[in-house]
């Protein structure tokens, strides 16, 4: 992550997570945030001085999206235009999925994708 607090603003915001204080060690420059949910589920944000910013394309191997629960279809529906009017851009959806999932994707974070789901 280029900019830890935007990115860490957007989970504390968007997605109800909880952020720690952050974490920094002066000596290799890295930092971190560990966002936490509802659940248990934790993510740390990160970055250092020497890391490569590579392009992110929609379709690529390896890392593809992460996926958050909304909790209904309704909440799915407004978040995903919350985050369409924060200029955010909405991939798909929100939609029904051939295999049964209510969802939309954004683009958000420095070109990853994140999924909201019901």
């Amino acid at each position: 992550m280029n900019d830890l607090e935007a990115a860490r603003d957007f989970f504390v915001h968007y997605l109800g997570g909880k952020s720690n204080s952050g974490y920094h060690n002066p000596r290799t420059g890295f930092r971190s945030y560990f966002i936490t949910f509802d659940g248990g589920a934790r993510l740390e944000l990160m970055n250092k001085p020497e890391m490569a910013d590579q392009e992110k394309p929609l379709n690529r191997t390896g890392y593809a999206h992460i996926a958050f629960s909304a909790g209904s279809r309704e909440r799915v529906d407004a978040l995903t235009e919350e985050l369409r009017a924060a200029g955010y851009d909405v991939v798909s959806g929100p939609r029904t999925t051939g295999d049964g999932y209510y969802e939309s994707c954004i683009v958000a974070i420095e070109g990853n994708q994140i999924e909201i789901t019901e």
